[in-house]
């Protein structure tokens, strides 16, 4: 049976876990340095299986020796935002984190495609780049898909439809500088435009652009059940190689005419990783819009740089 590893019992990372081994998608295998919490996790998960039918196995542990082999590594690790705080003032607390795990990633699961959850996540799926040294395929940052769900939940309550039936597009940063592509979210196939007026439209898109710090203000911390599922639903396009489209932070050399950065865009997912970059005609305003938030990236990115020396 394939194998995914998931490095960070927290709640994104339980909640990662919980969706994986309800649907049957492959062994996992759950770590945390902290005692015993990857082991208790994993054993409560392992007793809803006779519940829910479950049939594979879930591993909780604090060493690296069982993650050996995997398909897919999600990264939830490193420390939640809290009141106040902005993804950026994580970059220095959890580089040191994100960096280590990624060491142990590249000696025990060298041939697996990376899901990055961490915060800051533009910085920190670099920094996993960088030091694991993997092709630009299977280094994967979730960022777009959440911030497109987030859209597209607002979306739908405001209309009154089925979240089903909402299809929406963010690309760029996952943070204030978000790009939500208007004219490209639908319902069922119809523009969302012809059933909401343009300063309503405005009103959804900044609020989709500060709902995770919403959430932060709400609970004292940061979101788990969206991000979790959104990690483990990347992770389940690469394990059955549903060739997915959906927007994700990848690197890129020359698309959009950007060069050396990690920006959500949209992508096909499937076995292997990224197995293409979709790039559709920009507007000059979304165009300029998603050069900005690049550059954002790019500073952050150089932050990661004198991190790495």
């Amino acid at each position: 049976m394939r194998k995914i590893a998931i490095i960070g019992a927290g709640n994104v990372g339980s909640e990662a876990a919980r969706y994986l081994v309800h649907k049957g998608i492959a062994e996992v295998v759950l770590l945390d340095i902290v005692e015993g919490i990857a082991k208790g996790k994993s054993l409560d998960l392992l007793h809803s299986g006779p519940i829910d039918s479950s049939s594979v196995y879930v591993e909780g542990t604090k060493d690296y020796e069982p993650i050996k082999d995997s398909d897919v590594v999600i990264i939830t690790a490193g420390k939640p935002r809290k009141p106040g705080m902005s993804r950026e003032d994580l970059l220095k607390i959890n580089f040191d984190i994100v960096s280590s795990i990624a060491e142990n990633v590249k000696k025990y699961a060298p041939n697996s495609v990376v899901i990055v959850v961490s915060n800051p996540l533009d910085a920190m799926v670099y920094t996993t780049y960088k030091i694991t040294g993997f092709g630009r395929n299977r280094v994967i940052g979730m960022a777009g898909l959440l911030d497109s769900a987030r859209f597209a939940a607002f979306i739908a309550k405001e209309v009154g439809v089925s979240p089903a039936d909402v299809r929406a597009m963010v690309m760029g940063t996952h943070g204030d500088l978000m790009v939500p592509l208007i004219r490209f979210t639908t319902i069922n196939g119809l523009p969302a435009t012809e059933f909401i007026s343009e300063d309503r439209m405005k009103e959804i898109v900044e609020r989709t652009r500060y709902a995770g710090g919403e959430i932060v203000k709400l609970m004292g911390t940061s979101a788990w059940f969206a991000p979790g599922d959104a990690a483990a639903f990347m992770a389940e396009a690469v394990i059955l190689d549903t060739n997915r489209v959906l927007s994700a932070s990848v690197y890129l050399e020359g698309e959009y005419g950007i060069n050396g950065v990690f920006l959500g865009v949209p992508i096909v997912l499937g076995e292997g990783g990224v197995k293409r970059i979709l790039e559709v005609k920009l507007t000059d305003e979304e165009r300029e819009a998603l050069h900005k938030s690049a550059e954002h990236i790019r500073k952050l990115q150089e932050e990661v740089d004198k991190l790495l020396g």
